[in-house]
């Protein structure tokens, strides 16, 4: 399963930085997180996005400037299939961003989309009519009721100005849950602590959060 991040400040922030710690924690998960990576990222209030096949931490990140907004994903594929580029997240659109760590069985959902990651976000994009908490909410109901099991379905989708939480796991806690920090500038939302930083949260099981 995959490693999340997600950065919202007031104030631009070092890309590189944020990431070379995301990198820390992706190399050092128990399960491997190196079948490539992505990221999503704001620049002059434009989404840009870069994706590498690579682990993360293997990959040169000093190229990476300044933003106020980044979504990034570490992926461990399912069974280590599908491993090509195309398949890293996030998977966007021309508003939103969208990231996913988790594992469903048995889902009855007809829905486009390369891995099951994609269908969810398409999915969920079903239910926007102008509300993406409503959609989210909504979409996330019928894909539990839908689903025979859902080992976690945690769920990052951003949009330019806010960011939007999803957590629902049925086991291994310490693994699934999100955990996130917040001060006056800066929200920090992540599959684990990042080092370097204090008073870490947990992110409620079952909970769907905004974050602006």
């Amino acid at each position: 399963m995959c490693r999340l991040l997600l950065v919202k400040a007031e104030t631009k922030f070092s890309i590189a930085a944020e990431l070379q710690r995301f990198a820390t924690i992706a190399a050092h998960s128990k399960e491997f997180q190196g079948h490539g990576w992505g990221c999503s990222y704001l620049k002059n209030g434009a989404w840009q996005h870069y994706k590498n096949i690579k682990p993360i931490w293997e990959d040169d990140l000093s190229g990476f400037d300044e933003s106020r907004l980044l979504v990034a994903h570490a992926r461990s594929a399912f069974k280590d299939e599908g491993i090509i580029i195309e398949n890293n997240m996030p998977f966007y659109d021309d508003r939103y961003v969208f990231i996913f760590n988790g594992e469903l069985r048995g889902v009855r959902i007809a829905e486009q989309g390369r891995i099951g990651a994609e269908k969810i976000f398409n999915f969920i994009k079903r239910f926007n009519h102008g509300s993406m908490l409503e959609a989210l909410t909504r979409g996330t109901e019928i894909i539990r009721k839908r689903s025979k099991y859902i080992r976690a379905m945690n769920i990052i989708i951003a949009e330019r100005d806010r960011a939007y939480v999803a957590s629902f796991f049925n086991e291994d806690p310490d693994y699934f849950t999100l955990h996130f920090t917040q001060d006056a500038d800066k929200t920090i939302v992540a599959s684990d602590p990042l080092p370097g930083d204090g008073h870490w949260q947990n992110v409620p099981n079952e909970a769907i959060r905004v974050i602006q």
